[in-house]
């Protein structure tokens, strides 16, 4: 069996050149973790210019986690089938070109498009770096450092990405926002084309493309409806018509899930109690922590009247103690107990709602949401560290990697429909006459209390830290 492990080489010792690769990979992890939080901040400036509201500019954010949500185990698949180093390229090649597609997008339906193509490409591209990345590091000490510099990768673009939108948006425009990351996707490019080997496929099974798309159609289909809607006038009978259909597309998956030869999810996964509770404590959990972001965007900028660039600031708080937060949850779950932290991070972010919530409809200042801020930290930094273990409890090595996709694929599409649903119609005409911030808030805490409920049935054997201690990050999508 072969793999894309590096081509030898005289010059460089392979240890050396594992870790060159795993560096350049890692800016691949950084660019897609910077654009999850980086277009947050843009949101206001992109709406002023297409001369839309809240309710549509979710697209610009969910669109990009549906796909990415929806394609991603197929994109692992697509790894072992076409060859890591194939897929690798073709995925930063998809979203770099996305982005420069965002970035130049001359209306607000082909930005949309463009953050639909954006998901595409990371579902593509993430897998195979993560399974080079696995391939490049014998298990043991030295891969243990590797993912845990991937893992720290993610959590610094997570907070690049706030700060780094204020000042692009604030500087240069706000499709900067999506224009910088072209030119580091060619370098991404040109490092693998030189350092990880063509390799061969691993395995010729066949390509579950159905369940992929209708993985991917019904969560779409549902937030077009729920946007539809909350619409006042357009044509009536398509937000119905849309959720019959997403209903209809998620039936069809679990249908061709059971017959396909080679299933995208096999159904067995969630049949395991904990597993299943935990992907749908992950998905409530971050379609609360997703809508968070935007309305603390929205609040910052268009009720307090901050500049792109004091909104991008004025939210590091938020950033940093995700890291803090991310830290302790490991040390945590190994004196707490699985349940207790993440039912500790669900009522924090509970709390956090109502923190968010309290300011906006009096009209508070900055200061007044920094609460809000650590309580969502800590909420994502527990809940879903958390989850995390719980999802992949008693993975074996053949089914780890499926576990782990499935559990991540929860994360955005939970995300994504939460965003939908709770921003669509706290700002639809249906609310009207009730702060919108609000009803969003309130919405995200039923949403939540039924995330505790499910938390509170899952049963976990004891964490056990290793010695030198575990690192872990949030894998959530604000």
């Amino acid at each position: 069996m072969t793999s894309d492990v590096l081509a030898p080489s005289r010059d460089a010792p392979p240890r050396a050149r594992a870790w060159v690769t795993l560096g350049f990979l890692a800016m691949l992890q950084f660019l897609i973790a910077v654009d999850v939080t980086v277009v947050n901040i843009a949101l206001p400036s992109i709406g002023r210019e297409f001369d839309v509201g809240p309710r549509e500019l979710t697209w610009v954010v969910v669109g990009y986690t549906i796909t990415g949500g929806g394609v991603l185990m197929l994109g692992g698949r697509l790894g072992d089938v076409l060859g890591r180093r194939r897929l690798l390229l073709v995925g930063t090649a998809l979203f770099g070109a996305a982005s420069l597609l965002a970035g130049l997008a001359p209306s607000f339906s082909l930005l949309v498009a463009a953050r639909l193509l954006q998901g595409v490409g990371e579902a593509l591209a993430l897998p195979a770096a993560m399974a080079t990345i696995v391939m490049l590091f014998p298990e043991g000490p030295r891969r243990s450092l590797a993912l845990g510099v991937w893992a720290a990768v993610a959590s610094t673009g997570l907070v690049v990405g706030f700060a780094l939108s204020g000042v692009i948006t604030e500087l240069l425009g706000w499709r900067w926002v999506f224009l910088v990351s072209v030119p580091f996707a060619l370098v991404v490019i040109g490092a693998a084309v030189v350092l990880v080997s063509p390799g061969r496929p691993e395995t010729r099974a066949p390509l579950d493309l159905p369940g992929a798309t209708l993985l991917t159609a019904a969560p779409l289909l549902f937030v077009l409806g729920v946007v539809e809607i909350s619409e006042s006038g357009g044509t009536p009978w398509i937000g119905p018509a849309a959720l019959v259909g997403a209903a209809l597309a998620a039936v069809l998956f679990v249908v061709v899930e059971r017959r396909a030869p080679a299933p995208l999810i096999p159904l067995r996964l969630l049949r395991q109690p904990v597993r299943s509770q935990a992907n749908l404590g992950t998905a409530l959990l971050s379609a609360a922590l997703s809508t968070s972001f935007l309305l603390l965007t929205f609040h910052l900028q268009q009720r307090v009247g901050l500049s792109p660039l004091e909104a991008g600031l004025a939210l590091l708080p938020l950033a940093v103690g995700l890291i803090g937060a991310a830290t302790v949850a490991p040390r945590l779950l190994a004196r707490w107990g699985v349940r207790a932290t993440v039912l500790a991070g669900i009522g924090s972010t509970a709390l956090g709602m109502v923190a968010i919530a309290v300011p906006a409809a009096s009209g508070a200042g900055t200061l007044a949401v920094v609460p809000a801020m650590l309580l969502l930290a800590v909420g994502m930094g527990f809940g879903l560290v958390g989850l995390q273990y719980a999802a992949v409890s008693g993975a074996t090595e053949a089914d780890a990697g499926v576990a782990s996709g499935v559990q991540r694929a929860a994360d955005q599409l939970g995300g994504a429909s939460g965003v939908a649903l709770y921003i669509g119609v706290g700002f639809g005409p249906a609310a009207s006459g009730v702060d919108p911030f609000v009803v969003s808030a309130a919405l995200a805490v039923i949403g939540l209390v039924a995330a505790g409920l499910v938390a509170a049935t899952i049963v976990v054997p004891t964490v056990t830290l290793s010695r030198t201690g575990t690192r872990a990050t949030p894998s959530g999508s604000p």
